[in-house]
């Protein structure tokens, strides 16, 4: 019941118009334009979400993997499911890797709604595919936005204790791998911008994407 009324709320009640998506649209075409000229395979993996999806090359991370990236920068939760009928849907993979929810935060979303929109994400990809299953990666902390930290932590428990009571959802914790024993993010594993993650915060990613891939 909780499950059906949340869906429902967020799909009709806390969707942006569609004016709101136009500023993707030249990206999303390029996005479109690329996998045009090589498709990936149906039944791979799909990395979906955000900035931090899209800085990814996670062709390299993970060569021996039939997948492909279609991540668009500076986008929430509510962008990607809107963008499902064409960055997801036409490539029919068998697993999503998901990381959005620190933009939504950001921009001023509470937990519950990065909450409610992931799992109006989860629903919307299962119109199309019923049985693909989509992973979740924990919203990540940064010392830009350490001020966030709590909500960020508190949305990363709402969506797994929703995520338990899925079929084929799973959370992946990316966060510990990058805190210090201060508790506090490690310098070393984040750009210059003190908000996206590094080529040694990517390696810890793939480290605990491979395991969660693996073991299923």
């Amino acid at each position: 019941m909780f499950t059906a009324v949340l869906v429902a709320s967020t799909l009709l009640g806390l969707q942006q118009p569609d004016k709101e998506f136009a500023k993707w649209e030249k990206e999303v075409k390029g996005i479109e334009t690329r996998l045009a000229k090589n498709p990936p395979a149906a039944g791979g993996v799909l990395f979906v979400g955000s900035s931090s999806i899209r800085l990814w090359d996670t062709a390299k991370a993970f060569p021996d993997l039939a997948s492909a990236n279609v991540g668009f920068g500076g986008s929430e939760v509510r962008d990607c499911t809107h963008f499902i009928p064409r960055l997801v849907a036409p490539h029919k993979p068998k697993t999503i890797v998901f990381y959005a929810g620190d933009n939504d935060i950001a921009n001023g979303r509470t937990a519950e709604q990065v909450r409610d929109d992931f799992a109006a994400f989860v629903a919307a990809v299962r119109k199309p595919l019923p049985d693909c299953r989509v992973l979740f990666l924990t919203v990540k902390p940064s010392p830009k936005r350490w001020a966030q930290f709590d909500t960020q932590t508190k949305a990363n428990d709402l969506v797994r204790a929703w995520a338990n009571e899925q079929k084929a959802v799973g959370v992946i914790d990316v966060v510990t791998p990058l805190l210090g024993k201060d508790g506090k993010p490690r310098p070393e594993l984040y750009e210059k911008d003190e908000l996206h993650v590094s080529a040694a915060g990517y390696k810890l990613w793939a480290k605990a994407v491979a395991e969660a891939l693996d073991g299923k």
